[in-house]
């Protein structure tokens, strides 16, 4: 990406940076050569960054380009919020008390320049400031009564840094240059910026920690940088060209704000969040595909004027799924009326539809990967031990917890099954997805389409390898390429 420093008066900046050119705004605002421009980093360095100020506009109009604005916009509107400063001061208390627990005047400013202060010791809370807001000049003030607050919180321009602290910030800045990803040291000079999204502790990640080095391995030898972020990174996203959702998408999680917003910034990503809205959703699910005439189990939409019509449709044993239910979690499954009332009851109080689906037991289901509706993997997956799932929570033994699976060729998927996930992904529009299919009786029945299915090290690259990694970063290189999203 081409990077621009823009500042009211570039004679006065003593920043040497590499593949940095340091322009004024009113050249930015103004030239037409720079509104045609492509692939492009704006460092907005403005004096004022106040509602219809240059600075403003420099990263207004530059969202407008296309370009990648640093602060962006809304960066700048959150400073005015007037409930930031609550939601910040808690967000950041324990790191506050503990770094500001040794000062004895009641007030204290912190200076913020590309993320660091003057003194080491405010190294933390400094960076922490700016990952939040991702504004290169912050002031942050702190009053104390019974414990430290923030008082205010306010970006500041190049005139108002004290002549004591310039020497400092243009080192700062020289630092903050030389870095690739803006508060990680460069390791390489890419061609584009990958954040891969991982969550600690995810319950059901979608890939195992030696697919993600993979994927890191084969996207650095395809020019990416790589970073591998977690949920409290999402103010750094503008930062990045590409994103890779790899924890557990819900609506109302973490990875669903990132694809929203990546959306709405114009980083190329997998996977989108229309694809998180739609297959986390069963009720659209079994509409969608019953409007398309897909096979699936007999499927009811519970409610709670027709519980009691439902198991004439489906029968018993019959299978209840919440309708955000994703890794088999929310899935039970009733053998009886009493369990099936007892269930639905519990499940209705929770949600205002259920879903309701005919039991259709089989030694496997089918996984077929879908890459931009292209096959990328065919998997088999194995019930647990002694269940009816491929995920047994409650199994006592970890190992218990899934079963086996075997990787295919795709050329040996049964064509019927083949065509199946093809048109189901369809459903759902551009991105990865892995349709999970039974075959019972010979028919092939549709029972989930996943928007972000597993990719483990070991599972689903057991048949083609590093392809499988390789061909879903070149896709997010084609997005970049073409000016996708």
């Amino acid at each position: 990406m081409n990077k621009y420093i823009v500042v009211n008066h570039p004679e006065n900046w003593e920043v040497l940076a590499e593949n940095v050119e340091i322009i004024s705004a009113q050249a930015y605002l103004t030239n037409p050569e720079y509104s045609r421009l492509k692939k492009v980093r704006i460092f907005n360095l403005c004096k004022d960054y106040s509602y219809q100020s240059k600075g403003y506009y420099v990263s207004l109009l530059a969202e407008a380009r296309g370009h990648m604005a640093i602060p962006t916009v809304k960066n700048i509107v959150d400073l005015r919020e007037p409930k930031l400063v609550k939601i910040v001061s808690e967000e950041f208390e324990d790191v506050i008390q503990h770094s500001l627990k040794n000062i004895k005047a009641s007030e204290f400013t912190l200076s913020i320049y590309f993320g660091q202060n003057v003194a080491q010791k405010y190294k933390e809370l400094s960076a922490m400031f700016y990952r939040h807001f991702q504004i290169p000049f912050l002031r942050v003030n702190f009053v104390r009564t019974n414990k430290w607050n923030i008082k205010s919180i306010k970006a500041i321009s190049e005139a108002e840094i004290p002549e004591d602290h310039k020497e400092s910030m243009y080192q700062f800045a020289s630092q903050y240059f030389s870095k690739k990803r803006y508060d990680t040291p460069r390791q390489n000079i890419a061609e584009y910026d990958l954040a891969i999204l991982v969550k600690k502790d995810d319950p059901a990640p979608p890939s195992n920690a030696k697919a993600i080095k993979r994927f890191t391995e084969l996207a650095e030898k395809m020019d990416f940088y790589v970073e591998i972020v977690t949920p409290r990174d999402l103010s750094r996203l503008s930062a990045f060209d590409a994103l890779f959702i790899r924890q557990s998408t819900e609506v109302n999680n973490e990875a669903y704000a990132f694809a929203r917003k990546a959306q709405q910034e114009g980083i190329a990503l997998v996977d989108y969040p229309d694809a998180i809205l739609k297959c986390c959703n069963k009720v659209f699910m079994a509409e969608a595909l019953e409007n398309a005439g897909i096979a699936t189990p007999k499927t009811v939409i519970v409610h709670k004027n027709n519980t009691h019509q439902v198991l004439e449709i489906t029968g018993l044993p019959v299978v209840l799924k919440s309708p955000d239910s994703t890794f088999s979690f929310g899935v039970k499954k009733a053998g009886t009326e009493e369990e099936y009332k007892e269930l639905v009851q519990q499940m209705l109080k929770k949600s205002d539809l259920v879903i309701a689906q005919e039991f259709s037991p089989s030694d496997y289901d089918w996984r077929i990967g879908i890459l931009d509706n292209k096959p990328l993997f065919a998997c088999r997956y194995y019930m647990a031990k002694g269940h009816w799932q491929i995920y047994n929570w409650d199994a006592e033994k970890k190992d218990d917890q899934d079963g086996n699976a075997d990787c295919l060729p795709i050329e040996k998927v049964p064509p019927k099954i083949l065509e199946m996930a093809l048109k189901s992904a369809k459903l759902m529009g551009k991105g990865l997805y892995g349709i999970d299919i039974k075959e019972v009786n010979k028919r092939p029945m549709v029972i989930e389409i996943n928007d972000n299915p597993n990719i483990d090290f070991g599972v689903e690259d057991a048949y083609y390898g590093d392809q499988v990694y390789i061909e879903i970063l070149s896709a997010l290189k084609s997005r970049l390429k073409k000016g996708e999203i």
